[in-house]
């Protein structure tokens, strides 16, 4: 369905995150009007941007927000008709803020409820919510349908794999209880311009058991231009739900390896004398699928 583009008004919450700032600027460039919702603990620099851009855009509105105050949530939402919901800590992750993003999205999601003009959620999640298991090694396919375990992320404190898996549970949960539309979008690894600034320790914490992804076939990265065109379409075709994994290339060999160490320099330091001794090898089986994110690209080409 074409929306009405000068009618329809989304809310980016939080706009100062890494993915939320791309989001936000493609909204804008296809002439949404945009509710730019900052949390107070963001990302300076990008919500610094986001302040620069609202002093020249007509079409956009800085709120500030805290997500654990139900009623700065509600003043954010007011007249828009989705919401993407972006959660992500700029300090990275620890056992605390596991608790702190899954409180975080269940206000979002119950604001949400309490909103009559919202018609979609477009909720941020991540790979990282559906790959950690003990079993995960022999699985064939690893889908949609899969969810890491939390007794065992708990253990090998993948806090990252927990804050995104709890999160994306209790909004699903709640927004089923509340009869919402939310379609989640989970993606790799984020790469994009300049992450290694505004995304690095985010970008760390994904990256806790990297190895046993890689080894695994469940390493993958998607970029972030293409992960915010992904939560856009999500929003504007109507036949899109449930959850969508993102990625544009599985990790499964020492040349793919290598380029992303490359892509993410200077937050993971080249092994000396690597580039001369990698023959590329060795090669793991890929176990992740996006058969289902395929289609929703392909028909958004096709409109």
């Amino acid at each position: 369905m074409d929306h009405e583009k000068s009618t329809s008004c989304c809310c980016v919450l939080d706009a100062s995150t890494y993915v939320g700032f791309w989001i936000l600027k493609k909204l804008l460039s296809r002439g949404y009007s945009v509710h730019a919702a900052i949390r107070r603990n963001g990302d300076s620099e990008i919500e610094e941007k986001v302040r620069e851009m609202e002093a020249t855009e007509e079409r956009l509105v800085v709120y500030d927000v805290d997500v654990l105050d139900y009623q700065s949530i509600l003043v954010s939402l007011k007249t828009c008709n989705v919401v993407f919901c972006c959660l992500d800590s700029p300090e990275g992750y620890d056992e605390k803020e596991v608790d702190l993003e899954v409180r975080g999205a269940i206000n979002v999601v119950e604001a949400c409820g309490r909103t009559e003009s919202i018609e979609k959620i477009v909720f941020s999640s991540s790979l990282t919510a559906s790959i950690w298991r003990d079993n995960i090694g022999t699985q064939k396919d690893v889908d949609e349908k899969c969810w890491s375990d939390q007794d065992f992320c708990r253990n090998k404190k993948l806090w990252h794999a927990l804050a995104k898996m709890l999160s994306e549970k209790a909004a699903w949960a709640l927004a089923m209880d509340r009869r919402l539309n939310m379609v989640s979008i989970n993606p790799g690894l984020i790469v994009g311009p300049s992450v290694a600034q505004h995304n690095a320790r985010p970008t760390m914490s994904y990256l806790k058991g990297a190895a046993q992804m890689y080894e695994n076939g469940v390493l993958a990265y998607a970029d972030v231009e293409f992960v915010a065109d992904v939560h856009i379409r999500a929003f504007e075709d109507t036949s899109a739900c449930g959850r969508y994994f993102c990625f544009n290339q599985i990790v499964n060999t020492e040349d793919e390896a290598l380029k992303l160490v490359q892509t993410l320099s200077p937050l993971i330091p080249m092994p000396l004398g690597y580039e001369k001794e990698m023959q590329g090898s060795e090669v793991y089986e890929e176990r992740l699928r996006n058969k289902k994110l395929n289609k929703l690209v392909e028909a958004g080409f096709a409109c």
